[in-house]
């Protein structure tokens, strides 16, 4: 079962898919088409546009904004798409540019902006972020 804490706190698209046993906080928004996996938790303030697609078993921390245009407003025609693979743990504050995959296992430390891809299994930070591990 998914849990939606106040969700008249939060923007949910109707054509968000989202798995089974996910935690969702209040003051989220999901944008159009965004597909969320099983037992994934998005805390507080978060903000997940269109063009996102999020695996099983992800943690994003409060305050994470994807984006999904690197030229705004250029329209949804220009949108890229995002990947978070399974087992990622995004920390507070991080904000995601489009276009991106962040690999399987990967671990994001709060407060970096990651600008490319991060691979499978490593460990991510700062401004902007670089492999650590």
């Amino acid at each position: 079962m998914t849990k939606i804490w106040h969700p008249e706190l939060s923007n949910i698209h109707p054509s968000v898919e989202i798995g089974q046993n996910c935690v969702i906080h209040s003051h989220v928004w999901l944008g159009e088409g965004v597909i969320i996996g099983d037992d994934v938790k998005i805390q507080a303030f978060s903000y997940i546009p269109s063009g996102v697609i999020i695996g099983n078993n992800v943690f994003i921390g409060p305050r994470v904004t994807f984006t999904n245009d690197k030229y705004p407003p250029s329209g949804k025609a220009n949108w890229e798409p995002t990947i978070v693979e399974n087992d990622v743990s995004i920390g507070a504050s991080v904000t995601i540019l489009p276009g991106l995959t962040i690999g399987e296992g990967a671990r994001i430390g709060a407060g970096s902006f990651v600008a490319k891809s991060i691979a499978p299994g490593k460990l991510a930070y700062g401004v902007p972020a670089r492999e650590m591990l």
